[in-house]
């Protein structure tokens, strides 16, 4: 039997950690994570910190900026090990190329070739059309106060002195 009321717990014997939230949202983010990138890997070929790359290089292209590594590497919100692997994964296969940086002659632009923005197109509406399905049978309020409430709870990580970086919005 489960006394645990609303929120405190992942059922009967569950202990201290299932009822912890930072060990919540790490285990939901995972599962969402996993189920996303089985997707792309059968799709694709990608792994996760590769199709994130390519989202973010994609989300900034569209939006007229192109990004360093070291920039890739902050909005990406990952390792900067983990981004110069995918980034290395990525040139191997065309997918992406480094190209001069007007701006500062010691460093690299980083920008979707013609394979990869193709790539790219089909990526994003793979992840709405997953996020609709994780999604399905929440009233349109309900989707709201969850984004809301994870907003707020960043934003209270980061002024506890959590990462400063802005991250994707898509996973």
């Amino acid at each position: 039997m489960n006394d645990a009321g609303p929120g405190e717990g992942a059922g009967a014997g569950a202990g201290e950690l299932a009822g912890f939230l930072p060990y919540q949202l790490s285990v939901t983010s995972n599962a969402v994570s996993s189920l996303i990138a089985e997707r792309y890997r059968k799709r694709f070929g990608l792994k996760i910190p590769e199709w994130r790359v390519m989202a973010v290089l994609g989300d900034a292209e569209a939006a007229g900026r192109a990004l360093t590594q070291r920039a890739l590497t902050a909005a990406t919100v990952m390792d900067k090990v983990a981004v110069n692997r995918a980034v290395k994964v990525l040139e191997e296969r065309g997918l992406i190329a480094r190209v001069p940086n007007p701006g500062d002659g010691r460093s690299h632009l980083l920008a979707l070739t013609g394979e990869g923005r193709a790539i790219h197109a089909e990526v994003m509406p793979l992840a709405r059309a997953t996020e609709r399905e994780l999604l399905e049978g929440f009233a349109a309020a309900e989707e709201a106060a969850l984004r809301d409430l994870l907003a707020r709870l960043r934003a209270r990580a980061v002024a506890a002195g959590g990462p400063m970086r802005e991250g994707p919005e898509q996973d």
